[in-house]
């Protein structure tokens, strides 16, 4: 019976492994997808946007609304492509830590809600694709292997 179980789960394991390139693809889609719709939002009623930035007291609130949704935006598309995944990254996480930081931390009382908090889930996303990059099926891969650069995918 032990046999019989560890050859199964044996099996489950290698089918999993087999797809293991699903899961990077289909939380790039996703996530990207809510980036690239909030971005062309953002940037359709930025004018709107900005005056949320000066009401929360964030300098120069037309400035920093435009690059916030542009980046948003751009980050999304960037991110469903799956290319330039861990240079986008970058500037979409310091957009969450500072919505976190100046906006978000405000409302929040204590710890179980700042762990609880929308933009935390995007801060942990984002370091995740900047370390793990954006798997095996993206732009990224394919212009790593035509460069010769050598993936850890």
């Amino acid at each position: 019976m032990r046999a019989f179980i560890a050859t199964q789960a044996t099996r489950l394991l290698d089918l999993l492994h087999a797809g293991r390139w699903l899961g990077p693809l289909v939380m790039r889609l996703g996530f990207g997808y809510f980036w690239l719709e909030t971005g062309i939002a953002k940037v359709q009623h930025v004018e709107g946007f900005a005056e949320r930035f000066a009401a929360w007291n964030i300098p120069f609130p037309l400035l920093s609304a435009t690059v916030s949704a542009w980046t948003d935006l751009v980050g999304g598309a960037l991110l469903m492509l799956g290319l330039f995944t861990r240079l986008i990254s970058v500037p979409m996480l310091i957009n969450m830590v500072v919505a976190l930081a100046l906006v978000v931390s405000r409302d929040i009382s204590g710890l179980d809600e700042y762990v609880e908090s929308s933009e935390l889930t995007y801060i942990l996303i984002l370091f995740w694709l900047l370390l793990a990059g954006p798997g095996k099926l993206s732009l990224d891969t394919l212009l790593a292997r035509w460069l010769g650069i050598r993936t850890h995918d």
